[in-house]
């Protein structure tokens, strides 16, 4: 099971808001599916390691 946890709490270290992923590429659908832990693709999670300043690690953790 995925748990993007991680992902809000270096979100929040690195003051990156929802709204600045939201401005860079990754829309509402992709947003509610990180809430929801629900899958989402390496391009996206590339992304977001990209827009936050992170490794995958900082963004998802299995379960």
């Amino acid at each position: 099971m995925f748990d993007y946890a991680p992902l809000w709490a270096t979100m929040k270290r690195n003051h990156v808001s929802q709204y600045c992923l939201l401005k860079n590429g990754i829309d509402n659908k992709t947003l509610d599916s990180l809430k929801k832990n629900k899958n989402i693709t390496m391009i996206t999670l590339e992304r977001l390691c990209k827009i936050v300043g992170c490794t995958p690690n900082d963004v998802v953790e299995f379960k």
